[in-house]
């Protein structure tokens, strides 16, 4: 019998395993930790959605992979309403149990091996480096495309609005992205769970007309209800963009139970018919944003980027990790920069996700001397 190797020794250290002690010396704090570090929503669940959970809960059989005609449907119609995508067919639609699990399986659900090559950006969200070790690939970090030289790749990961930096793509960089990709055969996977939370300038979708001119051919963008719809603990989220490639990610979820359960279905769908709440909690987001950002300032911080998002992207001009026990002296968690990447290295992402009362304590601690 051969010898096997762990799958987990693939993988980096689980990044938020390597800030306990931070963590613990934040909660030693006389008023209590304030945990930053998470982009974890902390505000309740619409009454609108729940009842939308609830209304089915005793509904007995499978549901399908592909979701309801209901769903598919609303997921269109609230991309058109909310950012102006058009010319997509509901067909193009399939719900994801979360968009990390998406993120991280998709390189191996698109049949990529050894010898294809995935870019993801310099900075960024942990999970798409770990979709390429999952599938053996090799990895490229890239802002931009000139990196790449003559190699085609077969995967390129974009995230605008960006996790951890808040930072925007234009509509020429965009562009010049999809060109480039089309050049080259490769995919484009556009992680797009901020969009509906620009600040400081617009966003806009990979699938957006000014982008790819109304054709959608290799390009999936990927969404989620976590963020503005609270939906985080529903696992909430789905991929759209080129029907062939939503159809292949289709057939290989079918055969691998990879099926949104259906309350959640319905819960999603309701929260895509509606725009109130999402601008409810979008207005909770940026009155919490401005309260964080004035109190950084004032204590020596510069916020770069941050534009768009959940999360202030922060320095004091050192070493993230020395700025992480900085915080936990003043009871206040964030999370390194390194975690996103060797660039990140002089940074701390800062979260929005907390509720206004440790926000403001959060303010008043950052102030206090």
């Amino acid at each position: 019998m051969g010898v096997r190797r762990p799958v987990s020794s693939l993988l980096p250290d689980f990044p938020w395993d390597t800030i306990a002690s931070a963590k613990a010396r934040a909660a030693e704090h006389p008023g209590g930790i304030v945990d930053l570090s998470v982009g974890t929503p902390v505000d309740p669940v619409d009454p609108l959605i729940r009842a939308a959970l609830s209304a089915v809960a005793e509904v007995p059989g499978y549901p399908a992979t592909h979701g309801t005609p209901e769903l598919r449907a609303a997921a269109v119609e609230a991309l058109a309403r909310r950012f102006g995508i058009t010319g997509l067919a509901a067909e193009a639609v399939l719900p994801a149990i979360g968009t990390k699990e998406l993120i991280a399986g998709l390189p191996r659900l698109l049949g990529l091996g050894a010898s294809d090559l995935v870019v993801i950006p310099e900075v960024a969200y942990p999970t798409y480096e770990v979709g390429a070790l999952l599938a053996g690939t090799r990895v490229l970090r890239a802002d931009g495309m000139t990196r790449l030289g003559p190699e085609s790749p077969a995967l390129i990961y974009l995230n605008s609005p960006s996790n951890p930096t808040g930072k925007v793509l234009g509509v020429d960089h965009l562009r010049k992205v999809v060109d480039f990709a089309r050049q080259r055969g490769a995919v484009v996977a556009s992680d797009e769970c901020y969009l509906g939370l620009a600040w400081d300038e617009p966003a806009v979708s990979i699938l957006d007309p000014r982008v790819c001119d109304g054709d959608h051919t290799g390009l999936l963008a990927v969404h989620s209800l976590s963020k503005t719809s609270n939906l985080a603990g529903y696992r909430a989220g789905f991929v759209t963009g080129d029907p062939a490639l939503v159809r292949e990610l289709l057939e290989v979820r079918k055969h691998a139970g990879m099926i949104m359960p259906f309350p959640v279905q319905s819960a999603m769908t309701a929260a895509l018919t509606d725009d109130t709440h999402e601008a409810r909690q979008r207005e909770r987001y940026r009155a919490r944003r401005e309260i964080l950002r004035k109190a950084l300032q004032e204590a020596g911080f510069r916020i770069d980027h941050s534009s768009a998002g959940l999360y202030l992207w922060s320095t004091r001009g050192e070493n993230g990790r020395t700025t992480l026990d900085w915080l936990a002296e003043r009871g206040i968690l964030a999370a390194p920069g390194d975690f996103y990447g060797p660039t990140g290295v002089d940074h701390v992402r800062i979260g929005l996700t907390a509720t206004d009362e440790r926000i403001a304590a959060a303010a008043e601690r950052l102030t206090a001397e």
